[in-house]
């Protein structure tokens, strides 16, 4: 019996493989820019903040130099339950500084929630809401980009989400190397395809009557992932937009990375628990290829656990138990069919930097300490398990101050 359930899983793991990385290779090209639309859509640009007064100047400066008529734009700060000077930094900066304080209800969620319905009640409506983190820094032609999109009859849109410190250590730099794989070959490759495309919790813009429409309720840990699937539900698929890019700083350490890791981890779980099986079922009754892709996508977080509790319990089996004991797919199957699928999914990650123009050494270098990073999901989401009921908001700390010509010259 036990043999048989781990076959039966290998398989299945081995087919979502395949799917991913057939897939992915519609990603290697990318379409010529488009001709842009005039500017013509008005945004209202929110920014979740709590104590951010280290890193919220640059993101000032920087959305003051927007090529986009300055008309056309209003830059509101959530000053979420801050205790420290974000919002005089705001104010200096001549931005619109909103104090929220309610230690209920913290995380982005929520406070995206209350920032609505305060934009809603005032006199000026916009087109777009566009939502950037306090640590981010937009390329000068983001709202650009998010105007051609809604020019185009685009509802939900995913911007390009790139690395603002890769080289800083070995986890920034897995970041980096990570979010450059799901830009080029998650997130290119379904736009290319004209599927759904998921959100990535900054660098992302929304049709105002949508949103008042179906509401933002999204107040999970992982707000993105959870309005992504809503959309789904409702046959709104987001795009991606490859050339509005924002630059999200990392965690330098690996303590801070795996602490906010393990936030988006739990936050899946419970995304995947609401989700995932009425997404399947609508999936397979419209015959929609894209809601079930969107549905595996959001039981992702399960695929990770399995396989990582079918590993460990091969490895206990074998060095342990004196076995193997336990039958695998790879008893039936040459030994090169094992070697290709670890050497594919190397390839594609270092296929992804290559088609991004990574010219940083370091990067490359860290690369070696890259398997590191990835096997570290495995316990993080195993613990993310057992403690997905804990929805305690956790603050990211930030504290690299870069500016966007600093980011820029680095990538040539």
């Amino acid at each position: 019996m036990i043999d048989a359930i781990f076959i039966v899983l290998q398989v299945i793991l081995a087919v979502i493989g395949v799917y991913q990385f057939s897939f992915s290779l519609f990603g290697i090209i990318k379409r010529k820019r488009r001709p842009d639309h005039a500017p013509q859509k008005s945004f209202a640009v929110l920014v979740a903040a709590h104590n951010e007064e280290t890193v919220i100047g640059a993101l000032m400066e920087n959305l003051k130099n927007m090529d986009y008529p300055a008309e056309l734009y209003d830059v509101f700060v959530i000053c979420d339950n801050c205790t420290d000077g974000t919002a005089d930094i705001v104010r200096s900066h001549g931005m619109n500084a909103c104090v929220r304080t309610n230690p209920a209800e913290r995380g982005k969620g929520y406070a995206i929630e209350w920032m609505l319905r305060e934009l809603w009640s005032m006199p000026r409506q916009y087109d777009g809401i566009v939502m950037f983190d306090a640590d981010n820094l937009a390329d000068h032609r983001f709202l650009q980009e998010m105007n051609n999109d809604m020019c185009e009859g685009a509802r939900v849109i995913q911007g390009y989400i790139d690395t603002k410190n890769p080289e800083d250590s070995w986890i920034t730099a897995a970041y980096g190397v990570s979010y450059w794989y799901i830009n080029r070959l998650w997130q290119l490759s379904r736009h290319n395809l004209n599927m759904a495309n998921f959100l990535g919790g900054t660098g992302m813009c929304f049709e105002n009557e949508l949103l008042k429409e179906i509401g933002w309720g999204a107040t999970s840990l992982v707000e993105d992932l959870e309005f992504t699937m809503r959309c789904a539900e409702k046959g709104i698929y987001p795009r991606f937009s490859y050339d509005a890019k924002v630059f999200d700083e990392k965690p330098l350490t690996f303590k801070a990375s795996s602490r906010q890791r393990l936030r988006w981890m739990q936050g899946h779980f419970t995304v995947a628990r609401r989700y995932f099986f009425p997404l399947l079922w609508k999936s397979v009754k419209e015959m929609s290829i894209i809601k079930f892709d969107l549905a595996l996508y959001s039981v992702n977080v399960y695929i990770v656990l399995v396989t990582f509790l079918m590993t460990a319990a091969m490895w206990i089996d074998t060095a342990i138990l004196g076995g193997p004991h336990i039958a695998t797919i790879y008893n039936y199957l040459p030994m090169w069919v094992a070697i290709t699928a670890i050497g594919a999914n190397v390839v594609t990650f270092i296929l992804a930097m290559a088609l991004e123009k990574v010219n940083s050494w370091k990067v490359y270098l860290y690369l070696l300490l890259f398997p590191i990073y990835g096997l570290s999901w495995w316990p993080i989401t195993f613990y993310a398990f057992f403690t997905q009921n804990n929805k305690q908001w956790s603050h990211t700390q930030h504290t690299r101050v870069v500016r966007l010509e600093e980011v820029q010259s680095k990538q040539g």
